[in-house]
């Protein structure tokens, strides 16, 4: 039983977090702003939320995570055994933008989408000015 506990409670501070490659980057909050200048920071959180949220990471670590990177790149940093996207994880976005945000993620999905791009369809729907 003690075993079983150890593992879990392992499990739990490990397991849910970025990858090493993501978790020590610095803050990305320079980049987004820079990429997006006319978003709100708020903006920017609120969407980084949506997608920590839906990939089941820590809240503290969504601004590790830059505009340029790909969804399906955080998808494979943080599940690398796996070679597909389970439907569970991207179901979830999918989900989240389309309450949120009205964005239906199958209409821009493609394989290289970037956090970038799916942010200014993001930006757009919501009728907010998207200089890029």
């Amino acid at each position: 039983m003690v075993l079983i506990l150890t593992a879990l409670a392992w499990a739990a501070f490990h397991g849910w977090q970025l990858p090493n490659t993501l978790r020590y980057r610095p803050c990305q909050g320079r980049a987004w702003r820079s990429t997006f200048p006319t978003a709100s920071r708020k903006d920017i959180r609120d969407f980084l939320s949506v997608l920590v949220s839906a990939f089941a990471l820590r809240e503290s670590e969504k601004l590790h995570i830059r505009p340029d990177d790909e969804v399906l790149g955080i998808y494979r940093a943080v599940n690398p055994t796996r070679s597909e996207p389970s439907a569970r994880e991207l179901d979830m976005l999918a989900k989240a933008l389309r309450d949120k945000y009205g964005v239906k993620l199958d209409e821009v999905w493609h394989e290289g989408l970037t956090l970038g791009a799916l942010f200014q369809r993001v930006q757009q729907a919501r009728g907010k000015p998207v200089a890029r």
